[in-house]
């Protein structure tokens, strides 16, 4: 089974795929759209969620995976066949690659990054500058639904992707995130606090925290909009896809979202992994 790490600024979401073709013969979407629910990601069996951790070391690592899947039942010496990383910190890209390299040498390790084939012609003018989790994000989005695609991915940045008809990496653009813009309202204005972010009995709040689920919910629901109409003046009518943590926080409250795929960085891991090491889907 292949495991697939993403490590974002804030969080590490870790999956495990099946690599037989029975497992990834299905051809729709593998996420959910905002009226119905589907299956998981193709061929995903586990998932585990956690903080990110730059101080951790390779063998805390390693530790650490293997109690994940000893939870499981599963013995990451017999269960685990290939790695696949992406991985937003430098620090922890490091030591993730010092694990793989002392406890998994005998089983394909692919760390996504230049000179690791995508599949994907990138035409930033610094194709190096474009994160690896973008990237992922632009590989699977593109295999699920085809192209010209947007692609919303909401986690401590909020990052809009766009992909062209012919499966192109175009470019994008780059947003303060949900969490971070809370902390800085939190931090500079002493009279607000932290509020449950549900949704206010009405747009215009009539209290401070109905104010501020308003300012959020419908403040970043607008801004997907809007940058999503702005994107397609250029691309043409485009599938919208959402992912990340706060994905589903949003999602709801936007029009323009067609899909919301919470595995999608994986999703695209995988396909990754199979690009450079042969491996069949």
């Amino acid at each position: 089974m292949l495991l697939a790490i993403d490590v974002g600024n804030t969080e590490t979401v870790i999956g495990l795929f099946r690599m037989d073709s029975d497992a990834l013969g299905v051809e729709e979407g593998s996420g959910y759209n905002l009226a119905e629910a589907t299956t998981p990601a193709r061929g995903l069996t586990h998932h585990w969620r956690l903080s990110t951790v730059p101080s951790r070391t390779p063998d805390e690592h390693a530790v650490l995976l293997t109690q994940l899947l000893d939870l499981e039942g599963l013995d990451i010496a017999t269960t685990v066949t290939g790695i696949v990383i992406s991985s937003s910190s430098p620090a922890v890209t490091g030591r993730l690659r010092n694990m793989a390299e002392r406890w998994f040498a005998a089983i394909p390790v692919v760390v996504l990054g230049p000179g690791v084939r995508s599949g994907m012609s990138i035409l930033y003018d610094n194709p190096k500058e474009v994160g690896p989790d973008r990237i992922a994000d632009a590989v699977a989005a593109f295999d699920l639904y085809g192209g010209p695609t947007i692609i919303i991915d909401m986690g401590t940045a909020t990052t809009f992707e766009a992909i062209s008809e012919k499966g192109e990496y175009l470019g994008g653009a780059i947003a303060p995130g949900v969490a971070i813009s809370l902390e800085a309202l939190y931090g500079h204005a002493a009279a607000l606090r932290s509020v449950e972010l549900v949704e206010p009995r009405s747009v215009i709040g009539r209290s401070t925290v109905e104010s501020i689920q308003s300012g959020v919910l419908y403040g970043f629901a607008a801004q997907v909009d809007g940058m999503c109409s702005r994107f397609m003046e250029v691309l043409g009518e485009s599938t919208v896809v959402a992912t990340g943590g706060l994905a589903d926080l949003i999602a709801p409250f936007s029009s323009s979202i067609d899909h919301v795929e919470p595995w999608l960085t994986l999703h695209g891991l995988r396909i990754v992994f199979e690009r450079n090491t042969g491996a069949e889907r």
